[in-house]
C-alpha cells in the first residue's frame, strides 16, 4: 500500500518521531515589569519575546539578587520587647525622688519598646535596646511625675544591654530595679501580621523567628532578672573603655542599690532568613513541608501538612544585607509530557518560607530561565554515491 496521498497535490510528510531539542534561554530583568500595575518586585507578570512552543522542561538556572533585606522589621513582627518591674523592697528611701520613682515603676504596668527598622550588628542592637528601654520608662516617669504634681523629675538610666562577644549572647542588666522580661506575651504569636496600612497576610505558625525575644536568644516564656551576689564582669575585654570588664554598677544614687540581669540562654541570631521561594504561576514543581503544629488533627492522623508543588525553586542568601549576589545552583526542572503547547507569559512571586514577600525595595534583580523545546525533524534519507 502506497505511504502517500495519490489524491492531493501536497503529500504527507511522514512522521519520523525524531526530534532535536532545542534549549532557549530568556533573561527577565524585574525592572522591566508594568510597575503601575505591580509595584512591588516580589510578584509580577511579564510577557515574553515570543511564543514558545513544545515545551519539555522549565528550569531556573543563573540569578542575581540584591540582600537588602530587613532583618528586623514589622513586617517579620521581630522588634517589639515587653517587660516591666516588679515590686521590691524600696531603696534609698533618704532622697524622696527615688521613692517616687520606686512607686511609679512597680504598679505592675508592662512596658514595650520597638527598635529601628533594619540591620544591626551586635553593639549596634545592644545599644539601641539600653537606649529604647531607658527611654520607654524616662517617659512614663515624666507623665507620672506631670500627673501626680511631682517635682524633681530626670531620666531613667538603670538599663544596661551588653554583648559578651565571647559567648555570643545578650546580657541585660538593671542597676537597682528588679525586672521581667515578657517573652510569653500573646503579641509574639499573631498569626496575621499587617504587610501594608490597608492590608493584611495570614502566615505559617512559627516556632523558628517568632519574634524580637528569640533574635535575642531566648524562648516563649517570661524570664525573672536574676539578683547579681557579686560584681557582673566581662574577663575577656573591657566592654566599655577602661571599666575592666565591670560593665554594670549600682545605682551611684541609692546607697542600698542592687544589680539585677538576665543572661540569655541561647546566642544572639541578627543574621536573618537563609533562603526564600521563588513561586511561578502553573509550573511549581517544588514540594514544601509545612510547620508542625499541636492540635487535634496532628495528634490523630498521619496526613502531612506539607504542601505539594508548592514553588518553582528554592534560593539561599549567601550574605549578609547591603549587597549583591550571583549564583547558578542546581535547580529543580519542571518536566512536561506531553510537552507543554505554548508559553508566552510567566507569573512570579518571591516568598519566604513563612509566606512573607520578600522586599526588594527600589532595587533591581535579573535571573534566566531556561526552555528545552522539542523540535519535529523531518525524515530524510541521503543516498551517497561515490564519484
Amino acid at each position: 500500500m502506497s505511504r502517500w496521498n495519490t489524491q492531493d497535490n501536497h503529500p504527507l510528510i511522514e512522521n519520523s518521531n525524531d526530534y532535536f531539542l532545542e534549549k532557549k534561554y530568556i533573561s527577565i530583568h524585574s525592572g522591566d515589569r508594568d510597575i503601575i500595575k505591580f509595584p512591588l518586585a516580589s510578584e509580577f507578570e511579564i510577557e515574553l519575546p515570543q511564543d514558545y512552543l513544545n515545551v519539555q522542561s522549565v528550569q531556573l538556572t543563573t540569578w542575581s539578587f540584591p540582600s537588602n533585606y530587613y532583618t528586623f522589621s514589622k513586617l517579620q513582627n521581630n522588634i517589639s520587647l515587653i517587660f516591666s518591674f516588679a515590686p521590691v523592697k524600696p531603696i534609698g528611701k533618704e532622697d524622696p525622688y527615688y521613692l517616687d520613682v520606686y512607686n511609679a515603676i512597680n504598679i505592675n504596668t508592662k512596658f514595650t519598646i520597638e527598635i529601628e527598622e533594619g540591620f544591626y550588628n551586635p553593639l549596634q542592637l545592644s545599644i539601641e535596646l539600653t537606649r529604647k528601654m531607658n527611654d520607654q520608662v524616662s517617659i512614663f516617669l515624666f507623665n507620672y511625675f506631670q500627673e501626680n504634681s511631682l517635682s524633681g523629675y530626670q531620666a531613667y538610666n538603670d538599663f544596661v544591654v551588653v554583648f559578651n562577644a565571647v559567648s555570643q549572647k545578650m546580657w541585660f542588666g538593671n542597676k537597682s530595679s528588679f525586672f521581667i522580661l515578657h517573652n510569653e506575651d500573646v503579641s509574639f504569636h499573631l498569626q496575621t501580621k499587617c504587610i501594608t496600612n490597608n492590608s493584611y497576610q495570614n502566615v505559617l505558625p512559627e516556632y523558628d523567628n517568632w519574634g524580637l525575644p528569640f533574635n535575642l536568644g531566648f524562648t516563649r516564656k517570661q524570664v525573672d532578672a536574676t539578683l547579681a551576689e557579686e560584681r557582673l564582669r566581662f574577663y575577656y575585654d573591657d566592654v566599655f573603655p577602661g571599666d575592666n570588664g565591670y560593665w554594670i554598677q549600682p545605682n551611684p544614687h541609692l546607697s542600698d542599690a542592687r544589680v539585677y540581669f538576665i543572661e540569655p540562654p541561647l546566642k544572639i541570631n541578627i543574621m536573618g532568613p537563609g533562603y526564600f521561594y521563588m513561586e511561578l504561576a502553573g509550573y511549581n514543581y517544588l514540594d514544601e513541608t509545612s510547620p508542625y503544629t499541636l492540635n487535634h488533627f496532628t495528634s490523630s492522623t498521619n496526613i502531612t501538612t506539607g504542601i505539594v508543588n508548592s514553588a518553582f525553586a528554592k534560593i539561599g542568601i549567601p550574605t549578609c544585607p547591603l549587597s549583591q549576589w550571583f549564583d547558578n545552583e542546581h535547580q529543580p526542572i519542571k518536566y512536561f509530557d506531553p510537552p507543554a503547547e505554548r508559553i508566552r507569559r510567566f507569573k512570579f512571586k518571591f516568598r519566604y518560607h513563612n509566606g512573607f514577600l520578600v522586599d526588594f525595595a527600589s532595587f533591581e534583580f535579573s535571573f534566566t530561565i531556561q526552555l528545552i523545546l522539542l523540535r519535529p525533524q523531518i525524515k530524510k534519507k541521503y543516498n551517497l554515491l561515490a564519484v
